[in-house]
């Protein structure tokens, strides 16, 4: 979900070794189109890109529980990349960033419902240092989704061979901080379908 204009969709790919297929899925057709040149250059076939009109577009229905994992990349504030663009902090309100929560909110519980039941994963992230965008959503997200239980950072980390994995987690959620890691703020939490 949210995939722009493919850079996770073209990391995702080449791990999978283009086998299986990936759906790359935006409400912006025009950040998608940007992702056919890419996919072409980086050979890669198993990519199927769609427009969506909305989180709740009745083309969903049809990958409805499906997927073994889905990553939900959120559109948000941006506040964890500050230090890139010092400028978003003035353009952000404490609206905007409650708009964005509830559309963030939306998102998740729809790409929550293409996850396959039995052991499908969702991980949910975004750029953004607030607590409203990542630790709220993720609480949220627990309440209203019984059949999700939420999985330690640390584990796919590991299992994914990130050395000292514990160092980049806080709780049970990836928490990136540009004082403390030296990049971008980031957030991620994972959950598994029962």
């Amino acid at each position: 979900f949210c995939a722009g204009a493919g850079g996770k969709t073209l990391a995702l790919g080449a791990m999978m070794r283009n086998t299986g297929r990936l759906y790359a899925l935006d409400t912006g057709a025009g950040r998608l189109a940007a992702l056919a040149p890419r996919l072409l250059r980086a050979g890669l076939t198993s990519v199927y890109p769609m427009a969506l009109a909305h989180e709740r577009d009745e083309r969903l229905q049809r990958l409805a529980g499906k997927a073994d994992r889905v990553l939900v990349d959120a559109p948000c504030s941006g506040l964890g990349t500050l230090r890139r663009s010092p400028d978003l902090k003035w353009r952000q309100s404490p609206q905007a960033v409650r708009e964005m929560a509830a559309k963030q909110a939306a998102i998740l519980a729809a790409a929550a419902a293409l996850v396959r039941p039995g052991g499908g994963r969702l991980v949910y992230a975004t750029c953004s240092v607030l607590t409203d965008e990542n630790e709220d959503i993720a609480t949220g997200f627990d309440r209203q989704h019984p059949d999700f239980v939420r999985t330690p950072a640390a584990d796919a980390l590991r299992a994914g061979g990130v050395p000292a994995a514990e160092a980049l987690v806080d709780g049970d959620a990836l928490r990136l901080w540009p004082h403390r890691h030296g990049c971008d703020g980031y957030f991620a939490a994972v959950w598994q379908r029962r």
